[in-house]
């Protein structure tokens, strides 16, 4: 990733196509998996500080609930912020990624406070993204619910989750061995942490989120972006024909006791909900105490009340 060829900024995401770049990449679609025992291996390639992959978030879960038995998704990191040393055209500096951030906040209808970039920018992506392969290493379900954490500190919470007491913090929040990740960032972490970026390369990504769809006879289909649901749904239809969609609870009870926490977005999507039948819902169960409620200036999330993952 030289800076000549760096001429994108990566945080510079296009919300209509739902894509944030990365400074270099080389197009390659020869895409080959190993066999899974699940029909459908879907990688998706994201980034902690991704403001589209946040943004697919509502479209993933919704896709895990209804798909689960059939697919099987493999989180790889792909580097979306080495550092500040490119040209970045409209966006040089960090405080340039504030006002982005509140669009695609507003343009994805998922909270997000650009105001992290003013008071406590962070100077790379890779800190929390090495620190999500060490969770992997201990329990990949937990990692997953890592990531959450990480992106709910950056997104809503302001929190600069390129250090280190804000990573151990979510990471004992889900139950991970915080001392053992620690030896896992500084040692083997970083060694996965490049193979997903040689992987990226490898598959020509060239922002995220791409979620490649692969089944074992080599077929592939790919999502690039932030799309909306019907598209993940179709790419795994298209490889597994007879896959059944797996019929889940809708209930916002049902739904919280799976989810640690949910945006008026990621409910309406889940439970079938419109939109604003579901904030008006959330908003009632937060009055009345059964959920709690975080609202920052570009809109909330709900979660349930005094409850670890």
């Amino acid at each position: 990733m030289s800076n000549e060829t760096a001429k994108n900024n990566p945080l510079l995401c296009d919300p209509v196509e739902g894509i944030c770049g990365i400074p270099d990449s080389t197009t390659n679609s020869n895409v080959t998996t190993q066999n899974t025992e699940k029909p459908v291996k879907v990688v998706y390639f994201t980034d902690p500080i991704c403001s589209s992959c946040w943004g697919i978030e509502p479209q993933l879960r919704k896709l895990k609930s209804e798909y689960g038995n059939s697919i099987e998704i493999e989180y790889r990191m792909g580097g979306l912020l080495p550092d500040w040393s490119y040209n970045g055209g409209s966006i040089g500096k960090p405080s340039d990624v504030a006002h982005h951030w509140d669009e695609a906040s507003v343009y994805y209808d998922m909270p997000m406070d650009g105001d992290i970039w003013l008071e406590d920018p962070l100077h790379s992506s890779y800190p929390p993204s090495i620190t999500f392969k060490a969770a992997q290493i201990q329990d990949n379900e937990k990692a997953i619910l890592f990531l959450r954490e990480i992106r709910e500190m950056v997104f809503l919470q302001k929190k600069n989750i390129a250090k280190w007491e804000h990573l151990a913090a979510a990471a004992k929040k889900v139950g991970l061995n915080v001392e053992q990740l620690k030896t896992d960032f500084e040692g083997k972490a970083s060694t996965l942490f490049e193979e997903d970026l040689k992987l990226a390369r490898e598959f020509g990504v060239r922002g995220f989120p791409t979620t490649f769809f692969l089944d074992n006879s080599g077929n592939k289909e790919i999502v690039y972006g932030s799309k909306p649901y019907p598209f993940y749904e179709t790419a795994v239809l298209k490889l597994h024909p007879t896959a059944t969609k797996n019929e889940y609870g809708k209930s916002w009870e049902t739904l919280f006791a799976k989810y640690h926490s949910l945006t008026a977005r990621e409910f309406s999507e889940l439970s079938g909900t419109p939109r604003e039948e579901s904030e008006k819902l959330l908003n009632e169960l937060s009055d009345k105490g059964t959920l709690e409620k975080l609202t920052i200036k570009n809109g909330s999330i709900w979660k349930r009340r005094n409850t670890t993952h």
